[in-house]
């Protein structure tokens, strides 16, 4: 990956969760934000939406061009089948199709004729423009962020601004439902993953007080690993493990996060105590580089062959949660009480 692309893969995942690892430690502290609120009588508009930045936006219809200017939110709006025409993208890699698009929801996005607006980092108000879109969503956090263009975004449509780094796809759905009258998708997927995940764990029987960690494992380099009340880790909870968190001393971030600790190379070792590690944006490859760097060749889960890859993204969405959950069910090895002893 040429530098360029890999500065803004870093970006991307530290405010997001998007692509890879990168510098929390020179992330600048950020104005205090809300999680998002609509007053609305369901079926009715104009709503009026008071997005994460606590701006009151007014959307007199219900939308039918959406323009994303966040790659990181567009899954979310397709999976609640809003009207999105047109999206920003992120650079072509191992995350991301040759338009743009991440992997996990690039053919909706595809099928839909979503158009690729510009790749992060190249914001273009002309592109935009042309568009003619009803409603404008812009992240609040990351290198896909345009807060910065929130005043020449407005002139030309209603324009709302989210957070998808402080809270779960569930909440981010909810509140991308109410803004674009999709509340009832969002209400569906919800239900239809919770189901799901009580159907999986039913069939999984996972033994009890079997421990896991998740990590985007950087070899030699700073890692993050999920905490106990982040999304990911919620999720395999939800499958029937107990997900471990990274001891505070180990955690290098140097603002409060919920989702993920940031652990260096060299105490790894302390922090990935799980009986199974999964590894997150992986494949075959990265785990039997992960099993075979001798740093790491005492673990718990490594000395039990416990060392599993998974290929959805950094981001949680609807349609990373409906592709871990199909590992689950069609490609995850079982575990047995006498592989954790």
């Amino acid at each position: 990956m040429r530098p360029s692309l890999s500065r803004i893969a870093v970006a991307l995942f530290i405010s997001a969760l998007a692509f890879s690892l990168g510098s929390c430690a020179t992330t600048p502290a950020e104005p205090a934000r809300d999680t998002g609120t609509a007053a609305f009588d369901v079926g009715h508009w104009p709503r009026t939406f008071t997005d994460s930045m606590q701006n009151t936006v007014r959307i007199p219809a219900k939308p039918e061009r959406i323009v994303s200017t966040s790659v990181g939110l567009t899954g979310s709006l397709l999976a609640l089948d809003a009207p999105v025409i047109a999206s920003a993208t992120a650079p072509e890699g191992p995350g991301a199709d040759r338009d743009g698009f991440f992997k996990h929801w690039a053919d909706v996005a595809s099928a839909r004729k979503v158009d690729p607006l510009y790749e992060v980092g190249k914001f273009d108000l002309e592109e935009i423009t042309e568009q003619k879109p009803d409603l404008i969503i812009v992240a609040a956090t990351g290198a896909d962020s345009e807060l910065g263009k929130i005043g020449a975004l407005r002139k030309i449509a209603p324009t709302i601004v989210l957070d998808y780094a402080d809270k779960d796809w569930n909440e981010l759905s909810k509140l991308l439902g109410e803004a674009t009258g999709t509340e009832d998708k969002a209400q569906q997927n919800t239900a239809a993953v919770a189901e799901r995940i009580s159907t999986l764990r039913a069939k999984l029987s996972i033994p009890s007080g079997t421990t896991a960690s998740l990590i985007s494992y950087a070899a030699r380099g700073t890692s993050p690993i999920a905490k106990a009340a982040g999304p990911y880790a919620q999720l395999l909870s939800g499958l029937g493990f107990t997900m471990v968190s990274t001891p505070k001393q180990f955690d290098t971030s140097t603002q409060p996060r919920e989702d993920f600790s940031f652990v260096s190379y060299q105490d790894l070792p302390a922090a990935l105590t799980g009986d199974a590690t999964f590894l997150l944006a992986a494949n075959k490859k990265t785990a039997m580089e992960f099993t075979a760097d001798e740093s790491l060749a005492q673990l718990p889960s490594v000395q039990s062959g416990s060392v599993f890859p998974l290929s959805a993204p950094h981001l949680l969405d609807y349609y990373a949660a409906q592709e871990i959950l199909d590992y689950f069910e069609h490609d995850f090895p079982e575990l047995s009480s006498s592989e954790l002893e």
